[in-house]
């Protein structure tokens, strides 16, 4: 299958409040919240008002002209907030298009766009269960804080070219 990776337009970030519900970790065997959990402060803050800050930053993943994937990163107060001056990562791609190398791509992208911009690191959250923690671990993140159902991670971004170098990205 042939995607590609590229800047989301202003006009697409809308999209964002669908790939945020997207990257709500589901465990197996539970059922999905109703979309409108998004409309939570707490998760509201990934999206309100994105593009209004020269922190803010999204790509996405296209296949045969749909978007099927989206990362973004800025400055919030999110729960993967570590300070003011690091951007927190969020991402999702379609259940369809997953296990592809989509997501792969799309972090790979996004870390050498902010290393790029002048940020030093970037962070996260992400549940324990959730299959991205290889995807983070293999990208440089490393964990930093933990609860009992999520990381906090981060990446060093000044370590990407050896992180691709020895992971093969």
């Amino acid at each position: 299958m042939s995607y590609s990776i590229r800047e989301m337009r202003k006009e697409e970030y809308s999209l964002l409040s669908d790939f945020l519900y997207e990257a709500i970790y589901i465990p197996a065997g539970t059922a999905a919240p109703p979309k409108s959990i998004i409309t939570c402060p707490e998760l509201q803050v990934y999206i309100a008002d994105f593009g209004n800050s020269k922190h803010d930053k999204a790509l996405i993943a296209e296949v045969d002209g749909n978007i099927v994937g989206a990362i973004w990163a800025r400055i919030m107060n999110d729960y993967g907030h570590i300070d003011d001056n690091t951007p927190s990562l969020a991402m999702s791609v379609l259940k369809a298009h997953r296990s592809m190398g989509i997501g792969t791509s799309l972090l790979t992208q996004m870390l050498s766009t902010e290393k790029a911009a002048g940020y030093a690191k970037l962070s996260l959250s992400v549940q324990k269960d959730n299959y991205a923690v290889n995807l983070y671990r293999k990208a440089g993140f490393t964990t930093i804080c933990e609860t009992d159902e999520e990381y906090i991670m981060i990446v060093d971004l000044n370590s990407i070219c050896k992180m691709e170098e020895e992971n093969g990205f």
